[in-house]
């Protein structure tokens, strides 16, 4: 296992990083649900900016985040009641791209994600109000959604609680956390986009809620765990490795307790019971080399990171150009 001595933090006063993003040029970004909610952006230098939404009538929460190859940037909005997918341009300025589909406001939305084909993927966890309600293993009414040439609608339904959902570098299956199903589960891609054949990737026991993926150059998916800290490594046949785990032990406990009387709810993800990583939800590859693993967390205000002895594959956004961010950025940070 990595030792929680290796973990280093960047960052300041970030406000729920729950999704975070690397870039080429070493800049980081991270969901931010200062003011009307928005990105913040950490430089080479660890100073901090904000790109806030304008709009002062609607506070958008990011949930995950998407860096677009115009330097804007894709929002899942996970609203108290509602969701969507909005668009945040680097003045600041908020569009709707998606709130409702076949005449529905779209429930609470977790995660985007920009393909290297250009579709964007789409995750709602539940339709359940409120959501805390789908914090069971015997709730699965998550669905996927795709965006592409033809439009946008559902690809695949009836999921575990659908967190985050990666394209494989193959470019032929779509894989998915079912956090409360316990599940990573994995979906062929068609020619149109349409998801078929979908296959129980690994299953996951106690103290594991799976939440954010990605993958490394030699075959593995990294996953991250809500509540219990945890990074594992998943190899394509299943096998698990746990490379970090970070909680309190009767904390946990007590968690799976609630979750195996279906009692789980809010209080039990939004305290950290931890000695350094307040909750991880998602990771990304970042660095030269792409070797550095920075850490997405709910209830922290930093960046978590540490040395991964393999390499992540490239995000689809790794070479977005970002000319209309520099106004925006300390003249030090690379471009």
């Amino acid at each position: 296992m990595i030792s929680l001595d290796n973990i280093e933090f960047v960052g300041q006063g970030l406000n729920r990083p729950e999704c975070v993003l690397t870039h080429k040029s070493g800049l980081l970004f991270a969901a931010d649900w200062t003011k009307n909610g928005g990105v913040s952006i950490i430089g080479t230098d660890h100073s901090v900016h904000h790109i806030l939404s304008k709009d002062s009538s609607f506070e958008v929460r990011p949930n995950g985040i998407a860096v677009e190859q115009k330097g804007s940037f894709l929002l899942a909005h996970l609203g108290p009641e509602t969701g969507g997918l909005f668009r945040l341009y680097p003045d600041g300025t908020l569009e709707d791209v998606l709130t409702e589909l076949d005449g529905t406001a779209l429930p609470p939305s977790n995660y985007v994600h920009i393909d290297t084909q250009g579709r964007t993927w789409i995750t709602v966890s539940t339709r359940q109000v409120p959501r805390a309600a789908a914090y069971r293993g015997d709730v699965a009414d998550g669905y996927v959604i795709l965006i592409d040439e033809i439009g946008a609608r559902i690809v695949a339904d009836d999921i575990g609680y659908t967190n985050e959902c990666l394209v494989h570098p193959d470019g032929k299956r779509l894989f998915v956390n079912e956090t409360f199903a316990r599940k990573l589960s994995s979906f062929d891609i068609d020619a149109k986009g349409n998801l078929s054949n979908k296959k129980i990737v690994c299953e996951f026991g106690a103290g594991t809620f799976p939440d954010g993926m990605t993958f490394d150059t030699e075959g593995g998916i990294w996953i991250t765990s809500i509540v219990s800290n945890r990074v594992i490594r998943v190899t394509e046949d299943g096998t698990q490795e746990i490379l970090i785990e970070d909680v309190d032990q009767e904390h946990l406990d007590n968690v799976e307790d609630a979750f195996g009387r279906a009692a789980m709810g809010r209080p039990h993800l939004d305290r950290a019971h931890s000695q350094k990583l307040k909750n991880i939800s998602s990771l990304a590859f970042g660095g030269a080399d792409l070797k550095t693993a920075y850490l997405g967390c709910l209830l922290g205000d930093q960046i978590a990171r540490f040395q991964s002895p393999f390499s992540g594959v490239k995000p689809a956004h790794w070479d977005a150009p970002l000319s209309k961010l520099r106004p925006l950025l300390s003249s030090n940070t690379p471009q």
